[in-house]
């Protein structure tokens, strides 16, 4: 299958893990012991605190530092007079990317005049971003604090303690907390720069989705451990941007929605813009899937915005700006989102139920576009897509998104019993790559053009550009066989390669820095291109390695980027959200290519199990996929030569096909629970049958446990 993915409330989140769709009952035959518990990055529970004072950092007159990190009886005291010039500050480090609520415990403040000593807090999830305001946590301000004299315990809540004057603005997703004693000259008379304040301990209140151990329905390992610890950050990226939707904790720009009040979403980002977008579930709602058995929250957000879909069929992309934000490709990954739900969770009602939605969206707002313009879309207007993009025309990326999208709606449509549909929009879906083929294959790279003009440019010119977006997709989605995929595929690694993945241009034509941008989000349907073309396993875990191993080993570490620039930096400076979960791409990656487990039919009633074995120089994997009707269990390994033994357990009322590597040899002994599979047609013939793949064997097997092992 071609893939198509706080106090009493905080409570009722963290145990969503246990009910829902997707519920993993684990055999536990093949798997053995639980030691990838070691790999999981959420905390044990629901209060942190600080794990180290940034060294270097701390400057002016403060005392006893590490009494902010709960080491002894005594407070962390900073103190001013009106002849200090240097102003007492210190800097904590929660040791990795968090989210939630701070609460401070002041032991006691000391006036030098009238009005309180003021305390400024700015939070960052990078050293190099960490300022004396905050890395844009929802704005670029920060927390103030007038300290009275008693102690008391105050808490990072949105709003001012008088009026508009000594202003917090709550929810921080964050690596790294600055603390200093001043004040704002605006919160004048409750504050001043002077005094001094104690404090006795820090805490964070953890917001988000708690992601431990026992929360997992799925998981991976591998004997490369840098691609295991990645796959558990990724989870944790996504973790830390499920959250419940509160109005005063959501992205301040017209986002808040009485219809999604109170409910749990896949933010766009821990820090911002803490508002959900249906593009990000391509990737962050299959890293939920194959991790918890959550999928309330992709629900709720699919629902929400088809409800608020217009006349004319399109589908919002978010709340922002009151759900106006015109983007012209999210209604495709609403199509494309709401069919992973039903195959990953086989919620066929909400199928059922949005189905017009559908419909309206793939025929209506694209098919009147496609009429319009002979078979391709067009875009002529609207403000851009998932980067905001300066490109119009017959762009690559939005056709081959649409054959995505109809292939995708076209399997909710045969399920639902809706033939007619399903045959059209298969239809549709080849004439559209018959035409994108004949308009934008350059033949000189064997790659797709972007196919929209130069800037400056008129007409149906072509820029000479090609884009990730549209050729990772174009090979997913099938728009090109399998020699034109290989060829398009070494064009693309060997034209954009960075030392942090691959760029999402091959040049700077359309704007300048563009060949040295890189986007974990689309470099996925790259990567999953390169992953389901023979011969291309190698070059995705290169590039994996590249793009993953950049940012687990740059500030702020373990969680994954928004987006990288050029060196390497965060794309956007400061604002860059740096715990996207629509970066966390590797975690479908592994699951659905490495281990090999895919949804056939809804909620995995049927699969495939289709390790990719050669040219990703592993050894072995294993790992478990939750199901609605009970957990896949895949082990692999690799012996000496050509060896092979793979074992597999899956619900017994479901069945399904596995794939099996035989590498070069033509020769392969391949036994099945035993038996010695037979490589032919004939009906009549005693054991297990396969059909023959490229490099491996296909057989047809039923739910249960089996072996498999591959030998001269």
């Amino acid at each position: 299958m071609t893939l198509y993915l706080k106090s009493a409330l905080l409570g009722a989140l963290s145990v969503h893990g246990v009910s829902g769709a997707a519920v993993s009952n684990s055999q536990g035959n093949i798997l053995g012991d639980n030691g990838w518990h070691k790999y999981v990055r959420s905390p044990n529970n629901t209060v942190l605190r600080p794990q180290s004072i940034l060294s270097g950092n701390t400057t002016g007159n403060v005392t006893n530092p590490n009494g902010l990190l709960g080491e002894g009886s005594s407070p962390t005291t900073l103190t001013r007079t009106e002849e200090d010039v240097d102003i007492p500050s210190v800097v904590v480090d929660f040791g990795q990317n968090v989210v939630g609520i701070v609460s401070i415990d002041f032991a006691g403040s000391s006036n030098s005049s009238a009005g309180f000593p003021g305390l400024k807090i700015a939070f960052s999830e990078t050293q190099q971003y960490l300022t004396n305001v905050s890395d844009f946590t929802r704005s670029d301000n920060m927390a103030a604090v007038a300290v009275s004299n008693e102690p008391y315990t105050w808490k990072d809540q949105t709003g001012c303690q008088h009026g508009s004057q000594v202003c917090s603005d709550g929810l921080h997703g964050f690596r790294y907390m600055k603390i200093w004693l001043d004040a704002i000259e605006s919160d004048a008379p409750y504050t001043q720069p002077y005094g001094s304040v104690s404090i006795s301990n820090i805490e964070l209140e953890w917001s988000a989705y708690l992601g431990t151990p026992d929360t997992f329905t799925g998981w991976f390992e591998c004997s490369d451990e840098d691609l295991t610890q990645w796959w558990f950050d990724g989870v944790y990226t996504t973790d830390m941007n499920t959250d419940l939707f509160l109005a005063n904790e959501t992205d301040p720009r017209d986002s808040a929605t009485p219809t999604l009040q109170g409910k749990e979403v896949v933010f766009d980002g821990a820090k911002r813009d803490r508002d959900p977008y249906v593009g990000d579930l391509a990737v962050a709602a299959l890293t939920s899937y194959l991790s918890h058995d959550n999928p309330e929250a992709t629900r709720n957000i699919l629902a929400d915005l088809a409800n608020h879909q217009r006349s004319d069929g399109w589908i919002p992309p978010a709340s922002i700006n009151n759900y106006t934000l015109d983007l012209f490709d999210y209604p495709m990954w609403w199509v494309v989102c709401t069919a992973d739900l039903v195959m990953y969770t086989g919620d066929t009602d909400f199928a059922t139920e949005y189905y017009g939605v559908m419909k309206k969206t793939l025929d209506t707002y694209y098919g009147q576009n496609l009429t319009l313009n002979g078979g391709l879309l067009n875009k002529t207007n609207g403000y851009g897509d998932y980067a905001f993009l300066p490109r119009s025309g017959v762009i690559t990326y939005y056709n081959a998104l649409y054959v995505h999208a109809l292939k995708s709606a076209a399997q909710i449509a045969n399920l639902l019993g809706h033939p007619a549909d399903s045959s059209t929009w298969t239809s549709r879906a080849s004439e559209v790559s018959e035409k994108l083929l004949t308009r934008n294959w350059d033949t000189a790279v064997s790659a797709f053009f972007d196919g929209g003009p130069c800037p400056n440019q008129a007409g149906d010119t072509i820029c000479n550009v090609h884009a990730q977006d549209g050729n990772g997709l174009a090979v997913l989605s099938g728009a090109v066989n399998a020699s034109l995929a290989t060829n398009l595929l070494d064009y693309y690694g060997n034209a954009t390669s960075q030392p942090y993945g691959n760029a999402f241009y091959d040049n700077n034509l359309l704007s300048e820095g563009f060949s040295e941008r890189v986007y974990a989000f689309i470099s996925y349907f790259e990567l999953a291109a390169r992953l389901s073309t023979p011969g291309a396993a190698g070059s995705a875990i290169e590039e994996i390695k590249r793009l993953y191993g950049w940012m687990s080993t740059h500030d702020p570490e373990i969680t994954f980027w928004e987006g990288i620039g050029p060196g390497g930096s965060p794309y956007e400076q400061g604002f860059t959200s740096m715990a996207h979960g629509w970066s966390t791409g590797i975690v479908p990656l592994m699951s659905n290519y490495i281990l090999g487990v895919q949804p056939t039919g809804s909620g995995f009633k049927t699969w495939q199990i289709c390790p990719v074995t050669d040219g990703a120089d592993l050894t072995w994997a294993k790992g478990e996929v939750g199901t609605p009707k009970g957990s896949i269990q895949v082990s692999w390994s690799k012996g000496e030569g050509e060896t092979f033994k793979m074992q597999i357990e899956t619900p017994k009322d479901t069945s399904g096909v596995v794939c099996i590597p035989i590498g070069s040899s033509k020769n392969s002994k391949i036994l099945m629970d035993g038996k010695q599979v037979k490589q032919t047609g004939n009906a009549a013939t005693v054991g297990p049958i396969a059909t023959t793949g490229n490099g491996y064997r296909v057989l047809k097997v039923d739910g249960g446990s089996h072996t498999f092992t591959v030998g001269q």
